[in-house]
């Protein structure tokens, strides 16, 4: 890192695994240069409508690396839309992931691709995660650094539509285990502030987060990454964390 076509680029993406990118990561973030960061998905990524006005996790993301790392070089684009599934990106790549000219690209899919809604166009766990290896291997041969993330919670009893929910977070991190790429189980990590089941508090409707919902994403994200400002100069984690800790005790 920084992302350019360069020799060692090339060589370090035909090595890398989740242990290397984290540790470019790392060294990318007390360095000099400035990264271009990549946040893509559907709508829980979007982040309108459900957060009520809150910021998203993308934007909270935003604050903590430019505002409070005081990486103000650093640009962070947001390319999810509202209603796509993984197909989408990959078949809008340039628009979506290419010409922003990535270092990191963080990935959140699966919850619209696991709907059964309209039976023409069910897709299966295998044919997903056949789709997430083909985006782990475009962002690898741009030399960027994938992320995996996967979804949050889903209340299957108001949305039986998308039962498959624990099938398709296995997906992803059998293709992030296979694939040797940073995994963000941000399924795990609400079914933990959900006390084993939907974390209630943290949801705008069946299956999109509300503001806490997406406070307890940015943390685990920030969390994973080792994004994580010295923590008596942070104002947002602690913001954020009291705001998850508050819908657990209010759902």
């Amino acid at each position: 890192m920084p992302n350019a076509e360069s020799p060692a680029t090339a060589s370090e993406s035909s090595v890398a695994s989740a242990a290397s990118d984290l540790r470019r990561i790392a060294d990318a973030l007390v360095g000099a240069d400035p990264l271009n960061w990549v946040i893509t998905g559907d709508s829980i990524t979007h982040g309108i409508v459900h957060t009520h006005g809150g910021r998203s996790y993308a934007e909270h993301l935003h604050e903590i690396i430019r505002g409070e790392l005081e990486r103000t070089r650093d640009i962070l684009i947001n390319s999810a839309i509202s209603g796509h599934r993984l197909t989408d990106i990959l078949g809008d790549w340039d628009r979506r992931i290419t010409s922003w000219n990535p270092d990191i690209v963080t990935l959140m899919i699966g919850t619209n691709d696991l709907s059964t809604a309209d039976e023409a166009t069910v897709v299966s766990s295998a044919e997903y995660a056949a789709s997430l290896r083909e985006f782990v291997a475009r962002v690898r041969a741009l030399g960027a650094v994938p992320v995996l993330q996967t979804p949050p919670s889903i209340d299957v009893i108001h949305a039986p539509e998308r039962a498959r929910i624990d099938e398709f977070a296995d997906a992803v991190r059998e293709v992030a285990a296979s694939e040797d790429v940073i995994l963000v189980d941000q399924l795990a990590r609400f079914t933990e502030l959900g006390n084993g089941g939907v974390p209630w508090g943290m949801m705008g409707d069946a299956f999109h987060p509300n503001a806490a919902g997406h406070a307890a994403l940015a943390l685990e994200l920030a969390t994973v990454l080792g994004i994580r400002p010295q923590p008596l100069r942070s104002r947002t984690l602690p913001l954020l964390e009291a705001r998850v800790a508050s819908a657990r005790l209010n759902p």
